[in-house]
């Protein structure tokens, strides 16, 4: 079938279900922990801490999927992206069908990894496919439809899966998860058309020293601290306890912090990536990437903004309990003695301007990430490898990406809180201007309108 439009739906719910199936199990980890009860051990008279034990439950994912990018986005340029891609959609359902039957961290841990070459694959060829199909001043709108995609899932994920797995217990969670993956490998298999580009040699050799692939890396290099510190310490903000700097909001409240921004990039990255197409993809991640840099900042002044605003002390949003007493289940936030059931339950005068300011965060960073994708897409398929390309934009995120956390968890306890948007804000905006200097040297001062 030569119907693209129908090409870019089905690449759009496999997106949408590798998004689903990640965001599922970053939901789920602390249910795993808890069930699991990971303790130390000693493997060839070496200890592995319990501390440690948990942390390899995310870095087995994050170490998986760093040394499957080269060899999968290889294997795309050289052989069918199609062919690729309907593997990798394979392995995941077997990975998430073997979920519910973990019985202890190493398996686990070793689930994980396999997950992690499932995500990468699934989405480094999603990428490659939607830039190589689209045409040149096209594909940022493309691109943006594709996250839409992948960021839907991670709201519908997030708000669903911690209350599927109450109500449920793993296994259901995981079933629809595999039917899920299930319908978006039939799909691809029916609907997408084989892949004929054959690259041979190793196109990351050359794309590496590519001048504007250089430019960028720049960028978003540094771009990544940014984005790990301020989309991961957010919810750390609202959720943890005043003692460790944070509002201590409950989990509906914290959910509503991160679905802001999720929802605002989903809703408006299709649209910006179109104007990027239009006015200059260069323009937009600078614009983007500083204004991202900007609002971050403010972030920690949300508890004082909510007090100038006169945003109430206390709010707590109830629905009468027209299900009361037995009828409710157990899982749900059921007052028993105000005979209500709890939404959000107690906030502070911060609540409503973090909420406001997660969704500017949003917003900020659709404007960047379509455009930055899409000139990737234009270098990688201008010089014969796109997926080596997607998998360079990978690699260059992967240190920020590892060491963010570790950097953002001795500010918060050595530091402050605040110090952690201040230090992200920061890397974003030394990101734009060692971006926009490298441009104007190099390239000429049109370049930020011309790219």
């Amino acid at each position: 079938m030569d119907d693209k439009r129908v090409q870019f739906w089905v690449l759009y719910l496999t997106r949408f279900a590798e998004g689903f199936g990640f965001i599922t199990l970053i939901t789920l980890l602390p249910y795993y922990i808890n069930s699991l009860d990971p303790s130390s051990t000693t493997v060839l008279g070496i200890t592995i801490s319990t501390g440690l034990i948990i942390g390899l439950y995310t870095t087995g994912f994050t170490l998986a999927q760093t040394v499957a990018v080269v060899p999968l986005a290889w294997a795309g340029d050289r052989f069918d992206k199609r062919l690729v891609l309907l593997i990798v959609l394979g392995v995941g359902v077997g990975v998430y069908a073997l979920f519910p039957v973990v019985d202890s961290s190493a398996s686990f841990i070793a689930i994980r990894a396999l997950q992690g070459i499932a995500v990468t694959g699934t989405g480094l060829m999603t990428l490659s496919l939607v830039g190589q199909i689209a045409d040149v001043g096209t594909r940022a709108n493309y691109i943006g439809k594709a996250n839409a995609a992948s960021f839907g899932a991670s709201i519908l994920g997030s708000i669903s899966a911690g209350t599927l797995y109450d109500a449920f217990g793993f296994g259901p969670i995981f079933l629809v998860i595999v039917c899920i993956m299930v319908v978006a490998w039939v799909g691809t298999f029916w609907f997408l058309n084989p892949d004929e580009t054959r690259i041979e040699g190793f196109p990351f050799s050359g794309l590496a020293l590519n001048r504007r692939i250089l430019t960028l890396s720049t960028f978003r290099f540094q771009y990544a601290f940014a984005v790990t510190l301020v989309r991961t310490w957010v919810p750390i903000f609202a959720g943890v306890s005043a003692a460790e700097g944070g509002l201590a909001y409950g989990g509906f409240a914290v959910a509503l912090t991160v679905v802001a921004e999720k929802f605002t990039n989903m809703c408006c990255q299709p649209f910006t990536g179109r104007l990027s197409d239009g006015y200059g993809r260069a323009l937009f991640v600078f614009a983007g990437g500083a204004a991202y840099g900007l609002i971050a900042l403010v972030v920690p002044l949300s508890p004082w903004l909510g007090g100038v605003l006169g945003f109430p002390a206390e709010l707590v949003v109830t629905v009468p309990g027209v299900l009361a007493g037995s009828t409710l289940p157990a899982w749900l936030p059921y007052d028993s003695i105000t005979d209500q059931l709890v939404l959000i339950g107690e906030v502070s005068p911060a609540f409503f301007p973090l909420v406001f300011l997660s969704g500017l965060l949003g917003i900020a960073d659709s404007f960047r990430e379509p455009a930055s994708m899409a000139l990737f897409a234009d270098e990688g398929t201008e010089e014969g490898g796109v997926a080596s390309s997607f998998g360079i934009r990978e690699l260059v995120w992967r240190p920020g990406s590892v060491i963010a956390p570790l950097l953002g968890g001795w500010l918060m306890v050595e530091v402050s809180m605040a110090s952690v948007f201040y230090v992200g804000g920061a890397f974003a905006l030394t990101g734009v201007t060692t971006f926009l200097v490298i441009l104007v040297r190099f390239h000429g001062r049109s370049a930020l309108l011309e790219w």
